[in-house]
């Protein structure tokens, strides 16, 4: 069961226990000292980030920036590693942006349907040769490498030459690597990770199937 008491740390605690004035003083410390921190900040730079962990999200998190990016007139590039036998629902809901979006699913499905470790490790391969196009070319602001990371786990590509890609690219362009299983080196070498942490899901609680606009 979990917890959801606020804490004594809380807004709602924070709330609770001060008169309005208080609140409104110690609010706006907190401003003063925010506004110190991010005036602190000027320096800007190209990010490597990742999703790993084993909650689910990291894919559907990466998609925000690829829609935020797009927002900003930014040209993107998706190269999906182990999705590609079925037509992803997010390739059709990028449509709008298809003169900024270059949109690659290349594998065959999950490693489970495919059973070709061979076959598998070569469109590993190809895939991320096409990704390295875009990761290296100036005029891509984000690339989305979808999965690779499970890629990476099962041996289909090495830590060695992902990172080696990695340092090719421009200094102000930003690359996120999802998928479970990412590589020690790898976070180590990354700017963002976030770990997705899995608490509960209706497949293994409650034997629910993947739903369309949930899963895919």
């Amino acid at each position: 069961m979990i917890d959801r008491t606020p804490s004594s740390s809380g807004t709602d605690a924070i709330g609770s226990s001060l008169t309005t004035e208080q609140y409104q003083q110690k609010m706006q410390r907190r401003k003063e000292v925010q506004e110190q921190r991010l005036a602190g900040m000027t320096a800007e730079k190209g990010l490597v980030i990742v999703h790993t962990g084993n909650g689910k999200g990291k894919t559907t998190a990466a998609l925000g920036m690829v829609l935020r990016s797009l927002g900003h007139g930014h040209r993107v590039a998706i190269v999906q590693f182990i999705k590609g036998a079925w037509e992803p629902a997010e390739k059709a809901a990028f449509n709008p942006w298809s003169e900024q979006l270059e949109f690659h699913a290349m594998g065959e499905g999950f490693t489970w349907e495919t059973q070709d470790r061979e076959r598998d490790a070569q469109l590993a391969q190809t895939a991320w040769h096409k990704a390295l196009t875009y990761i290296t070319n100036p005029e891509f602001k984000l690339t989305l490498l979808d999965e690779v990371n499970v890629a990476l786990k099962l041996g289909y590509l090495q830590v060695e030459q992902v990172l080696a890609g990695l340092e090719q690219k421009p200094s102000d362009s930003h690359v996120i690597l999802t998928g479970r299983g990412a590589p020690q080196a790898l976070i180590e070498c990354a700017d963002l990770v976030t770990e997705m942490t899995l608490v509960k899901h209706p497949f293994r609680e409650q034997g629910v199937k993947a739903q369309a606009g949930i899963e895919f």
